[in-house]
């Protein structure tokens, strides 16, 4: 894991006594006293980056960052006159900290993939692109709440707002920037925000697409001319090995291939960055030749489940796509099969502590795999989604904007979703209502409605009561806020609780959006946290993974696109086949943009169903019972259903066991993050799982 860390202190002069003899295990000193910053970890020389005009103005960028040197000067002396969206303009994925005087500015991203955390500290404020060192800064305790709240509305801001795990330890939020000056802290937002009551004009849809096209292919020209490096070896290859070829033993022993490579699921969003990274001018090897076809062609890699039998139509058709797409001779395919080791639920007794919980844990192993097969510098194609899909509660946008006849398209394609039945001419008519009631309704009401859900563990819309499917699942979101997957499984106590901060969060004042906008932001900001748990949980030595949909700059260009044309049925399909038109790339194959929502439900139920004994084990005595936030018993039953074929929510059970996975591993670790004589005594959580407090 990598972070940096540093504080900004009260005083004018030195710090205090106490924080001159404590610094970050294994760290990489910046810039020293008054306001210190350590970059810590296993950067790599080009990922930290610092410019510097004169000894008080200084800026440092953690990273993948696409701009040169005199670029980040330019944005350091526009952070100076307070212009902090310059700092997030450049192409790649990174953190920018900048110093003026005694002002440090942290800038996070627009997504939540390089989040920023800060806590009081020494009488001033410590600052962290990871949680858990500041909590062992301060020593801090679980936030069983935050948990709570993270269970039961995992994508309401408004439930969690700006808590972390660690009691004290707060989290920016998306689109800000962590301002300190003198110990002092200030959060505040980079991004223009628009008007409720008069919407900007959107942008032509020809001209939004050039834009995705163009930060996409700046984004994956940023990774493409980084300085390459060959990953560290702990042994040297055994020789031939039968029915083994070179890169599976490369990646048996855990080593990514040397160069860059890709994923290719068959799915549009990786297939568009692995075909962009092979046609761009360069070098997908190394700068000595020693990638795959000395340094020409990129490493594509596909993942063959073997152990999903529900899903062999659609792993096929997948497998037909990406055979296609690899037939271009400057990529080289590898296909890595797996069997019941590599289900989802697989090693949970083993794997990394992560920053925070999330319910890529439950995935991580089935992963890692892949990725092992991977190149030393590897696309993946996460976050396409949800930076290109319309989110259901848009369909409330269009009708503030009086655009109505834009949802004949998207509601007539719900009701062919699930399949004909009595209900399907209904369909339009319903979805017309939620989005209706969703537009007329305020934010406050919204969230005052969900909270009484809470309480009154009304977990299913009467409306979204038909059951699973596509239709269902829009009714849903047609909401300003709603409970999550696993809030059924809670306790009363934790509802309660939760109820309380969606009933405060209600009458706080915030910046009034519109529907759609502020629940596709949230969705987003989710997403992009569970894709740090994952980066983290599947990490490989030596090898970074880049998702360029979560860059600024493609978020950007994804939130210009216009609403009509993004609620549009296979819209992410349209635009990425646009996208890789205008860079030259015109023949795609068969079924490109089908959707494999059926194939990971169908590998989630079989992974559920090969490790049912060791699901048992975990929550025989969970950690999560301790803490008063479910009931063993419940949980064990419905894990036990869901493994037998009952139609219940396989997500939030995922929730669970990740959450339970992840407070173990919290509770097992030993040592800290500090050293120094005035380093804390105690790692964070060093008391376990604190009761919580009766309401």
């Amino acid at each position: 894991m990598r972070w940096l860390v540093g504080w900004s202190s009260t005083a004018s002069g030195p710090v205090p006594p106490e924080g001159s003899a404590i610094q970050p295990v294994g760290a990489q000193l910046l810039w020293a006293d008054p306001d210190p910053l350590w970059a810590v970890g296993d950067w790599r020389p080009d990922e930290v980056r610092v410019v510097q005009t004169d000894p008080f103005t200084r800026l440092a960028v953690f990273g993948c960052c696409g701009a040169s040197d005199e670029e980040l000067r330019v944005g350091l002396f526009a952070a100076r006159g307070g212009a902090l969206r310059h700092l997030t303009a450049w192409p790649g994925s990174y953190t920018a900290v900048a110093q003026v005087g005694r002002r440090v500015t942290i800038v996070g991203d627009l997504a939540g993939a390089r989040p920023v955390f800060h806590t009081d500290w020494a009488g001033g404020t410590a600052y962290a692109t990871a949680a858990l060192p500041l909590a062992d800064l301060i020593e801090a305790q679980l936030d069983v709440s935050h948990l709570g709240a993270l269970l039961a509305c995992p994508d309401s801001p408004e439930a969690m707002g700006d808590s972390t795990p660690y009691m004290g330890v707060r989290r920016v939020p998306p689109g800000h920037a962590l301002i300190l000056r003198d110990g002092a802290r200030d959060i505040t937002g980079y991004e223009p925000t628009a008007s409720l009551a008069v919407a900007a004009p959107p942008l032509d849809q020809d001209e939004a697409v050039d834009a995705v096209r163009d930060a996409l292919v700046e984004a994956v020209r940023a990774r493409l001319t980084a300085p390459r490096h060959a990953p560290e070896t702990d042994g040297l290859d055994p020789g031939p090995v039968p029915g083994m070829g070179p890169a599976e033993r490369r990646a048996a022993r855990g080593a990514p291939a040397p160069g860059i490579g890709a994923d290719l699921s068959g799915g549009s969003a990786s297939a568009t960055l692995a075909l962009l990274a092979a046609g761009l001018p360069g070098m997908p090897g190394t700068l000595f030749g020693h990638g795959t076809e000395a340094g020409e062609r990129l490493l594509a890699v596909t993942f063959n489940d073997l152990a999903t039998a529900g899903g062999a139509r659609i792993r096929e058709a997948e497998l037909e796509r990406a055979g296609a797409i690899a037939a271009n001779p400057r990529l080289h395919h590898v296909v890595v099969a797996a069997g019941e080791e590599a289900l989802p639920y697989a090693g949970l007794d083993t794997g990394a502590l992560t920053d925070e919980p999330g319910p890529s844990l439950v995935i991580a192993e089935r992963h890692r795999r892949r990725l092992a097969a991977g190149s030393a510098d590897h696309f993946i194609g996460h976050g396409a989604r949800q930076v290109l899909d319309a989110h259901p509660a848009r369909l409330a946008d269009l009708l503030l904007d009086r655009r109505r006849r834009h949802l004949l398209r998207p509601a007539t394609a719900l009701a062919r979703a699930d399949g004909p039945s009595a209900q399907s001419f209904f369909v339009p008519f319903t979805v017309y209502r939620a989005a209706r009631r969703l537009a007329r309704t305020s934010y406050r009401d919204g969230v005052q409605e969900a909270a009484a859900r809470l309480l009154e563990r009304r977990f299913v819309d009467d409306q979204a009561a038909r059951g699973p499917g596509a239709v269902s699942a829009s009714l849903a979101a047609l909401t300003w806020c709603r409970p999550g997957p696993a809030a059924r499984w809670l306790t009363g106590e934790t509802l309660a609780e939760v109820s309380v901060r969606l009933e405060e969060a209600a009458v706080r004042p915030v910046l009034l959006r519109r529907p759609g906008e502020r629940r596709a932001d949230a969705a987003l900001a989710r997403y992009a946290a569970d894709h740090r748990v994952f980066e983290q949980a599947a990490e490989v030595r030596s090898q970074r993974l880049h998702a360029p949909f979560l860059d600024n700059q493609v978020v950007r260009a994804c939130r210009a696109l216009p609403e009509a044309l993004r609620v549009q049925p296979g819209a992410r399909a349209a635009v990425l086949r646009e996208v890789l038109a205008g860079a030259g790339i015109r023949e795609l194959p068969a079924g490109w943009g089908a959707t494999s929502h059926a194939a990971h439900t169908a590998a989630a139920r079989t992974g559920m169903r090969a490790w049912t004994g060791e699901l048992m084990t975990l929550f025989d005595a969970p950690l999560l019972a301790d803490a008063g936030l479910i009931e063993a018993r419940v949980v064990r039953k419905a894990l036990r259903a869901a493994a037998q074929g009952e139609r219940l929510p396989l997500d939030g059970l995922a929730e669970l066991v990740s959450t339970e996975v992840w407070l173990r591993r919290l509770l097992a670790r030993r040592g800290t993050c500090w050293t120094g004589t005035a380093a804390p005594r105690q790692r964070a959580v060093a008391g376990g799982v604190v009761p919580r407090p009766s309401l």
